[in-house]
């Protein structure tokens, strides 16, 4: 089954690593924004971009974050994992780090996105939503490691969420 997947990332850093993903054929993603797509939305101020996430994420059975050298940092995808958790989505990250971008390099690994989130309880999100590392030394072995991976990731991720 072709799961229906929101993609999660830091746009500047990695759109184009994110593309490569999507493109991989494994999933049906949101259409991504073109970087004048993006401007214009961010343009129209915080409501505008909540509106535009909560639209695209609308139907996703899963949030798939794909993590570069900044990801974490970014207050949009932290929105994005906090929305996708209480919408009780399932949640992976993947670390891109090492797909070559629109330059031709890769960057290095950002810290985990799901380690500045915790619960109530004082639990980290980063002890129950996975981070995978893909294998291999070069973005080609890496890309095959990802496609040959993401639809067992999102199965697991979404069967964790539905435990926790």
């Amino acid at each position: 089954m072709v799961r229906r997947v929101f993609f999660s990332f830091h746009f500047d850093n990695d759109f184009w690593r994110t593309q490569q993903v999507r493109n991989m054929g494994a999933l049906e993603g949101q259409s991504l924004c073109t970087p004048n797509a993006w401007e214009e939305v961010k343009r129209k101020g915080k409501a505008s971009i909540e509106q535009w996430i909560a639209d695209n994420m609308y139907g996703k059975s899963c949030v798939v974050v794909l993590v570069g050298s900044q990801t974490a940092s970014r207050p949009w995808v932290q929105h994005e994992i906090i929305k996708a958790w209480n919408d009780k989505k399932g949640v992976v990250g993947i670390r891109v780090n090492k797909l070559l971008d629109r330059n031709s390099q890769t960057s290095v690994a950002g810290t985990n996105p799901f380690e500045g989130i915790t619960f109530n309880s004082g639990k980290k999100l980063s002890d129950v939503v996975q981070l995978i590392t893909p294998t291999g030394n070069d973005s080609k072995a890496v890309y095959a490691s990802i496609s040959n991976g993401i639809e067992k990731w999102i199965e697991d991720a979404i069967a964790i969420r539905g435990r926790n």
